[in-house]
């Protein structure tokens, strides 16, 4: 394992154990099941139908940190799909067992890394909730992690999409400056940029852009202040039933990890053409990438 990876391992491993009430609130929780509803199924109604596809099956959660996403995500269902997590960092698991064993989930785990791992069981259904770009090689990871699927199976995941110009920019710089730095301090150290989006969003104003701004990435029309800000210079994260503390939590998971790899579609595009999968859904948003594609049958 590089530096860089030992790092992200340490960041997550910390962020899953030591802030945990800056994540287990009813206001996070609806607000993670209703984002990943809608980007991996479309609405609460097509879930409900398409869940049935999961029952019986065999399920590798690639990178679940503490549980939280599929926990959230199939908190109804877990009595009926088998599921595996595995994660690089020992904490993050650990606090998975007591959250499973609390809310009565069946579930197995591993500690292992997602992009050398190797287990002689393929999978039914592979979930990578925003995990694949945290890794050393993210191609590599995702190439492995297929390999682990069943002929005719389906990987679920998503990546981080590339930002405009001086918001790339700005996240490097922010990233590289705290790193140095422990968990702890830089948790700190991020706080008064979560204070300042919190500024920008209670002011819910809105500025126009007369015209598009080719050079920096941006649009024409009307944008809400804080988004301004968010989309095209800083991560500053607002949500108006979060605690500052939460916000805060939003903001380390961002600039935090050295290993936090951005994406083009087309490069996406080009994995699944790779590893011989069949793109069943491809959504886009400013923030990243989700995807749904399965294994093909015909090779």
């Amino acid at each position: 394992m590089d530096k860089k990876q030992e790092q992200t391992q340490s960041t997550f491993g910390f962020k899953w154990s030591d802030k945990e009430n800056t994540y287990e609130s009813e206001a996070v929780r609806k607000k993670v099941y209703d984002w990943l509803v809608k980007r991996y199924f479309g609405s609460e109604t097509i879930m409900t139908t398409k869940v049935s596809d999961f029952y019986g099956k065999s399920i590798l959660d690639a990178g679940c940190g503490n549980g939280h996403s599929m926990s959230v995500l199939f908190n109804k269902y877990f009595d009926k799909i088998d599921y595996l997590g595995i994660d690089i960092a020992p904490d993050a698991i650990e606090i998975a067992k007591k959250r499973f064993k609390k809310q009565n989930l069946k579930g197995e785990f591993i500690v292992d890394n997602i992009q050398t791992f190797s287990l002689e069981k393929q999978f039914d259904f592979i979930f990578s909730e925003g995990v694949i770009h945290h890794t050393s090689n993210p191609r590599e990871t995702f190439k492995n992690m297929v390999n682990h699927l069943k002929p005719g199976g389906e990987i679920m995941f998503y990546v981080y999409k590339k930002k405009a110009p001086i918001r790339e920019f700005t996240d490097d710089y922010i990233r590289d400056q705290i790193s140095g730095l422990s968990n702890e301090e830089a948790w700190d150290k991020i706080k008064p940029l979560s204070n300042l989006g919190k500024i920008l969003g209670d002011l819910d104003i809105e500025i126009e852009v007369p015209e598009e701004i080719q050079l920096l990435g941006v649009p024409k029309g009307k944008h809400n202040l804080q988004r301004f800000f968010y989309w095209f210079f800083m991560k500053a994260y607002y949500d108006p039933s979060y605690s500052i503390d939460e916000m805060n939590h939003i903001n380390f998971d961002w600039y935090r990890p050295l290993n936090c790899f951005r994406f083009e579609p087309d490069e996406i595009k080009e994995w699944l053409s790779e590893n011989n999968l069949k793109e069943l859904r491809f959504i886009v948003e400013d923030a990243g990438i989700t995807v749904i594609a399965r294994s093909r049958v015909d090779l």
